[in-house]
C-alpha cells in the first residue's frame, strides 16, 4: 500500500456563523486528523501536509500516515503497518519523517519511501513523544515506565497515569540510530518534549497530568549540562499547559488559573470538575529560555488550545464550538486581547483524534484543524486574511 495514490477529497464550505469561507480538505468514509501543534503538519516552503487517516486499514482508528498536495488536493500514502502508528515529526525540509509503532522510532525517507527502525525502547518502557533538534542531526524521545493504566477517550486514566508513573526517561540519538544515551531521568509522567527550534541544546518537557495537580508542568532541559529549570515557577493558584515552542524561541504557555484541569470532554465541560475561582482571569504567556516570564496577557476567556503565527502578533484557539483569531499586537500585559470568531469548528471533543489543535502554516496565514462535526474526523483549512481587525 505504500506509495499509493488517492484521489481528491477537496471542498468548499461556508462557514454558518461568520461566512467565511472554509476548505473541507478530506471526506468520505475514514477518519483522519494531523499531527500535533508542537510537531506542525506543514512542510515548511511545500503546499503539503503529513496527516494521519485509517482510510487504507479497512479497520476504524486504526491509522497510517499520508501526504496531500494541497493544490491538487492528491494524497499518497506513506506508512503500511499493522498497529497504531502515533507521533510523527518531520525536518523542516520535508526530506525525512520520524514516527513510532509499538516500541520503535522508523525513519521514513521521502521520496524513496524507505523505512529504518532507529530506536527500540526495552519493554518496561513506552515511547510518549520524539522531537528533531534544529541542525536535523538527533531526536529526543520521552518515554514512560509502561504501569498498565488504560488510555482512553474522554481522558479516562489520565489521573491514574500520572500517579502510577515513578519512572521516566529522555533518550537522544542520531537519525541514523548512533550513539544513542539517556540524556536525564525523571519520576514523574513526561509528556511533550521538543527541542527549541533555534538552539541544539535546549529543550522543553511536561509534567503531564491534570492541570491543577501538576505542580510545575513545564521544564526546560540542557543537554549540555543535563540538569533541568522549571518554566514559570508555578505556585497555588496556577493551572498550566499546552506549552509549544515560538517560531522565535521563546516558551508559549496557557494559564488557567486555579482550579482548571486543561481537559475538555465529549459533554463540553472539565473531567473532574474541580472547583474553580472565577475572580482570576486566565492568561496566555511567553517565558525564555531561562524560564523567566517576558509577557502575559489576560484572556476574556480560555480556549482549549493555542498556536502562534510567525512574529507572535496573532493567536489561534479553539473554543468549545468556534475557533477565535486572537490579536495580541500592541496590547498592554495588564490589557486583554482582541478576539473574534474565525469559524464554528463543531467537534464533539471525544478522544485526542477529535480535538481541534489548530495550527498556522509556516507563512502564519491559513489554520489547519480537525473536527468530527457530521460524524467521521476530517480535516479542514482556513485562509485568516478573511478577518479583518
Amino acid at each position: 500500500m505504500i506509495g499509493r495514490k488517492y484521489p481528491s477529497e477537496m471542498k468548499t464550505l461556508t462557514d454558518s456563523k461568520t461566512g467565511n469561507k472554509i476548505i473541507k480538505l478530506t471526506g468520505g468514509d475514514s477518519n483522519n486528523y494531523h499531527m500535533y501543534f508542537t510537531e506542525n503538519s506543514f512542510n515548511e516552503g511545500r503546499r503539503e501536509i503529513i496527516f494521519y487517516s485509517d482510510r487504507d486499514s479497512g479497520k476504524e482508528y486504526q491509522y497510517n500516515l499520508f501526504s496531500m498536495n494541497l493544490d491538487t488536493g492528491e494524497m499518497i500514502q506513506l506508512t503500511d503497518v499493522h498497529s497504531p502508528i502515533s507521533h510523527c515529526i518531520k525536518p523542516k525540509e520535508g526530506g525525512r519523517l520520524f514516527y513510532f509503532n509499538d516500541n520503535k522510532v522508523i525513519r521514513l525517507d521521502i521520496p524513496s519511501l524507505e523505512e529504518r527502525v532507529i530506536y527500540e525502547s526495552s519493554p518496561d518502557f513506552r515511547l510518549t513523544s520524539v522531537s528533531l533538534n534544529k541542525s536535523g542531526t538527533r531526536i529526543g524521545i520521552a518515554r514512560n515506565e509502561d504501569i498498565k493504566v488504560i488510555r482512553g477517550a474522554n481522558y479516562t486514566g489520565f489521573t491514574e497515569a500520572m500517579y502510577a508513573v515513578k519512572r521516566s526517561i529522555i533518550t537522544v540519538t542520531g537519525i541514523d540510530g548512533s550513539n544513542p544515551y539517556d540524556a536525564f531521568t525523571d519520576t514523574h509522567l513526561m509528556g511533550h518534549f521538543q527541542f527549541a527550534p533555534d538552539d541544539d541544546t535546549i529543550g522543553t518537557f511536561c509534567h503531564e497530568g491534570p492541570w491543577n495537580l501538576v505542580q510545575q508542568r513545564i521544564w526546560i532541559i540542557d543537554f549540555m549540562s543535563r540538569t533541568v529549570l522549571p518554566c514559570m515557577r508555578q505556585e497555588a493558584d496556577d493551572s498550566i499547559g499546552h506549552e509549544f515552542w515560538t517560531r522565535d524561541g521563546l516558551i508559549f504557555f496557557d494559564n488557567r488559573r486555579a482550579g482548571h484541569d486543561g481537559t475538555i470532554t465529549s459533554d463540553k465541560t472539565q473531567v473532574f470538575k474541580a472547583p474553580v475561582d472565577k475572580k482570576q482571569a486566565p492568561y496566555i504567556g511567553f517565558a525564555d529560555k531561562s524560564g523567566k516570564v517576558i509577557r502575559t496577557v489576560e484572556m476574556s476567556f480560555y480556549c482549549n488550545h493555542y498556536h502562534a503565527n510567525n512574529d507572535n502578533t496573532i493567536l489561534v484557539g479553539d473554543d468549545v464550538e468556534d475557533l477565535q483569531l486572537i490579536n495580541i499586537a500592541n496590547v498592554a500585559d495588564a490589557g486583554s486581547a482582541r478576539m473574534q470568531r474565525l469559524c464554528f469548528h463543531g467537534t464533539s471533543w471525544y478522544g485526542q483524534s477529535t480535538h481541534c489543535h489548530p495550527t498556522f502554516d509556516w507563512d502564519g496565514r491559513f489554520v489547519l484543524y480537525t473536527s468530527d462535526f457530521g460524524g467521521k474526523h476530517n480535516l479542514y483549512m482556513i485562509d485568516t486574511e478573511q478577518v479583518k481587525w
